[in-house]
């Protein structure tokens, strides 16, 4: 990794649709690219920031980042759709671009940080672990 221009940015909220190529691999297209287009500027409006890796100018990293308040954790942050490309993975850049992201969350007064990962998704969970994660509970969605 030595040789790779990395860089770290939070992505503005205009350029929000600079990620959709990374969300429909990490979704594996079973949302609409037009769908996302449209719930992402949504979000953008709300408590959400999107951090990003770059090399060079290529997008090969991305984490999404709700900011709130929750009773049992106080001012917290719960990431969503992280994701690095796969040839860019087990070279410790997910270790750095977390590191980075609890820099910035840590910078702006949040205490905690939380997020969910797929059940099957054996790698992320190991990741986190070593990361100091603990399992709290079970995510449920009712689609309505």
């Amino acid at each position: 990794m030595q040789n790779m221009p990395i860089t770290f940015k939070i992505i503005e909220p205009a350029n929000i649709n600079s990620i959709m190529p990374l969300m429909l691999k990490l979704t594996e297209r079973k949302t609409s690219e037009a769908v996302l287009k449209q719930r992402f500027a949504e979000m953008v409006t709300q408590n959400y920031e999107c951090a990003a890796i770059f090399d060079r100018d290529r997008l090969i990293g991305i984490a999404g980042m709700w900011f709130c308040t929750r009773h049992y954790s106080g001012r917290s942050v719960e990431l969503d759709h992280v994701f690095i490309e796969d040839g860019y993975r087990k070279k410790g850049l997910g270790k750095q671009f977390m590191k980075i992201i609890y820099d910035y969350v840590t910078q702006k007064g949040y205490q905690a940080i939380e997020l969910n990962t797929y059940v099957q998704n054996y790698p992320s969970h190991k990741f986190y672990y070593n990361e100091g994660f603990e399992i709290l509970g079970f995510h449920f969605l009712k689609k309505l």
